[in-house]
């Protein structure tokens, strides 16, 4: 293996082990692990950027998709607005790169498409559209529903968090039914249903890359839509683009970089960078 096809290798590494770093400080509450006790200190009245089940017991941060659901339909309007701003000021600062360098579910997924399987799927037809899905999540579970169909106090249900997230049933459900003998009397056929839904996560991150990411996240999909005009960016220099192809050929979300350097699928990953042969490909902040 030469140095040019080791050195993308050994940076995807570090930028793994960053992200591994990054899921222990969001999540260093390990006494929780111990207990299995949910940590209610004041960090849950902050949200971390990334997607990180507030019921997990180790999370000392909130996360800022479970936060909007839970607030959205409360009469106390400051909390709407404090993590719709959070949103906007870290979709503004950086885009998708939070799914790239600080998401722990993404982290998770990556690491599973490592391991060996007869056929990775590049891409399929209907791909394109069926990434349009995590918005019609985020606007009809995140926002729709939640802000709708409320109780008495006018609060709603975090819909996506009770029915489609398998974040929460990874880091919160399985860890708290495991470590509480009270609550594996209560489970029933939602938690059997979000097994099921993390089941099918798993396996198809084994065969596609980061599939959650692409289709159903709806933090994904507020952040990917500040990718054109957030602070962080990518740039392509067309004179020493070569039009090789590689930038193109080792990302894993489907992006050309030469087409559109902040696609809004890109997670600003960095394998594309690293893997141009003449150093076309820079990021940082724009002017």
């Amino acid at each position: 293996m030469d140095k040019k096809t080791q050195a993308p290798k050994r940076k995807r590494s570090w930028r793994h082990g960053f992200q591994a770093l990054w899921a222990l400080l969001t999540n260093s509450y390990l006494i929780g692990f111990a207990q299995g006790k949910i940590y209610q200190g004041k960090g849950k009245t902050l949200c971390v950027p990334g997607l990180n089940c507030y019921s997990c017991p180790g999370a000392v941060g909130a996360c800022p998709i479970g936060a909007f659901q839970a607030v959205l339909g409360s009469w106390n309007f400051k909390a709407p607005f404090y993590v719709a701003g959070f949103l906007v000021f870290v979709g503004a600062v950086m885009g998708r790169l939070v799914c790239g360098w600080l998401c722990p579910f993404g982290l998770i997924q990556e690491l599973l498409h490592k391991i060996p399987f007869p056929k990775k799927i590049r891409t399929f037809r209907g791909d394109r559209l069926l990434r349009k899905a995590k918005y019609v999540i985020f606007v009809l579970f995140v926002v729709l529903l939640p802000l709708c169909l409320v109780d008495a106090l006018g609060q709603g249900s975090p819909y996506f968090c009770k029915l489609l997230c398998p974040v929460g049933a990874l880091e919160g459900g399985l860890p708290l039914v495991l470590l509480n003998k009270g609550l594996r009397a209560t489970i029933g056929w939602l938690y059997a249903w979000k097994m099921v839904l993390l089941g099918g996560t798993i396996f198809a991150a084994l065969v596609i890359y980061r599939p959650f990411c692409k289709y159903l996240c709806p933090l994904g999909a507020v952040y990917s839509l500040f990718n054109p005009v957030s602070l962080v960016r990518y740039r392509v220099d067309a004179d020493a683009c070569v039009s090789c192809g590689k930038c193109a050929k080792v990302c894993g979300m489907g992006c050309d970089p030469v087409k559109q350097a902040n696609d809004l699928e890109c997670i600003r990953c960095g394998d594309c960078k690293w893997a141009c042969p003449t150093q076309a490909i820079h990021s940082g902040c724009r002017k």
